[in-house]
């Protein structure tokens, strides 16, 4: 590992990517410390913490928005909304290319079609900015952390969501720089830092509850479970993340004059999550709905409740001091939908089935990969190309999806039952799994791919190791040694 390291500063040009990425990833932490004028953030960062220990609502919304912004919301910066409202317009277009046809025609126009789509995308990208942006500085001056003097002028508004949209517009600018002169893509590595910026507070909270004498705090075997759980964690979403299923493809062979060509076997590589991610992220946007929902409807209730009580005793007439029915059946969906309950976990699940059936039948097209084999000359042994072989691939993705689903299942909903059960910080167990998990393995896995294919490019063994399993040297010697 160490001469892998040295091999990778022996390169110029690699070098130069990978400080080159660190640079710019210094600079996306350092507008971490630019906060918006006008917002008690010491109140701001207190509220948050508190929800986030309890495991709210509010603190799974915090959380899942400092996925992708670093949680600078929380602490009021001109980051606050992060590289997010670009990866939203990304997924929107790239949902709607298999639905318009003019933008499915761009697509298949090569570099120039992508580039007009990538220009749509960071228009919308702004749009998405001043709509996020008023509405949390509305959340924030609703809740009472907004200096008088401040939300009372409508220039603070303009000013403070100009300051988002231009915070979001710069990072969407320095993943470009990334994707250009660095190494990795510009826009994961970003959302990747903003994760792994949360892991020193999730230490800092480990420690402060840590205390073997009480046993209302972690103790020793907490601590190995959590060690034992994040290790086998990270190794099942690692091979996860590269599992495939490889259906063998045969070439035709092609008799040009005494010569005979193709004959060749290789694989078709399906991946077993081919979601990715984008199903827990789906899955998690719309159970917040319901908790916000009951959460609403409970309060709602209790307090026409409490109001009625209250004129029956100024008529003078007596009551039982009991709720109304209706009260208790919101309460009881409330307390039903919080993080780490059984019916919120039994829906969470179904959500991330459907989504992950539902992203494969968005990105997966099996009838045009069949088309392509065809036109290409291969074919799948023992199936006659055409239907048949769109069929076949179609039961496949669909039977791998099963199981990547499940998966997916387990790493969304760990660390809510981890929170619920041993009573640990929502901030540590998110580490133990959830969409933040699955991003920082695919990203890692991915710079590190590029980093081999670097290295290898240049005859120096990876980090996935050398020719022979010896990855102490150059794999081989050039003309001059």
């Amino acid at each position: 590992m160490i001469q892998t390291l040295l091999n990778v500063f022996r390169v110029p040009e690699l070098r130069n990517k990978v400080l080159f990425t660190l640079g710019m990833l210094v600079v996306f932490r350092i507008g971490h410390w630019i906060p918006l004028p006008g917002i008690d953030a010491a109140q701001l960062a207190k509220i948050f913490n508190q929800a986030g220990s309890e495991g709210s609502t509010l603190g799974k919304l915090a959380t899942f928005v400092s996925i992708f912004s670093g949680g600078s919301l929380s602490q009021s910066t001109i980051f606050g909304l992060g590289i997010m409202p670009y990866i939203t317009a990304g997924i929107i277009f790239q949902l709607l290319a298999t639905v318009l046809p003019q933008l499915k025609k761009l697509q298949e126009e090569g570099p120039t079609g992508r580039q007009k789509i990538m220009e749509y995308t960071r228009y919308a990208t702004v749009v998405l900015c001043f709509v996020q942006g008023i509405g949390w500085l509305g959340f924030v001056a609703k809740q009472g952390l907004v200096y008088p003097q401040w939300v009372e002028n409508p220039i603070w508004w303009v000013m403070a969501s100009c300051a988002l949209t231009a915070g979001t517009v710069f990072l969407m600018w320095l993943g470009e720089q990334i994707d250009k002169h660095g190494i990795g893509s510009g826009a994961s590595m970003i959302i990747m830092a903003g994760i792994l910026s949360g892991m020193p507070g999730a230490i800092t909270s480990l420690y402060n509850n840590f205390d073997p004498a009480d046993s209302k705090k972690i103790g020793w075997m907490g601590i190995i479970l959590l060690v034992a759980g994040f290790t086998i964690v990270i190794s099942g979403a690692v091979l996860m993340t590269v599992a495939q299923r490889r259906i063998p493809v045969q070439q035709a062979k092609h008799t040009r004059g005494r010569k005979v060509f193709g004959g060749q076997r290789s694989y078709l590589p399906l991946r077993i999550n081919h979601g990715g991610v984008m199903p827990i992220i789906f899955a998690s946007s719309l159970m917040m709905f319901p908790s916000l929902l009951f959460g609403t409807l409970s309060e709602w209730t209790r307090n026409v409740a409490l109001a009625r009580e209250q004129a029956a005793a100024a008529q003078g007439i007596a009551t039982d001091g009991s709720f109304p029915w209706y009260v208790g059946l919101t309460r009881f969906f409330n307390d039903s939908f919080h993080p780490g309950e059984f019916p919120y976990i039994v829906v969470y699940i179904a959500m991330v089935y459907i989504f992950s059936y539902f992203w494969i039948t968005v990105q997966f097209n099996p009838e045009e990969m069949s088309k392509q084999l065809k036109e290409h000359g291969s074919f799948i042994p023992g199936l006659r190309p055409g239907p048949r072989t769109a069929e076949y691939l179609e039961t496949v993705m669909v039977r791998i999806t099963y199981v990547g689903a499940g998966f997916l299942s387990i790493i969304a909903v760990l660390p809510a039952v981890v929170n619920k059960s041993m009573n640990i910080d929502y901030a540590v167990t998110q580490f133990l799994g959830g969409t933040g998990l699955l991003i920082v393995v695919s990203v890692t896995m991915d710079f590190l791919q590029r980093v081999e294919a670097n290295l290898l490019m240049r005859n120096y063994a990876g980090f996935l190791g050398g020719a022979g399993g010896d990855d102490s040297g150059p794999r081989m010697r050039g003309p001059r040694g």
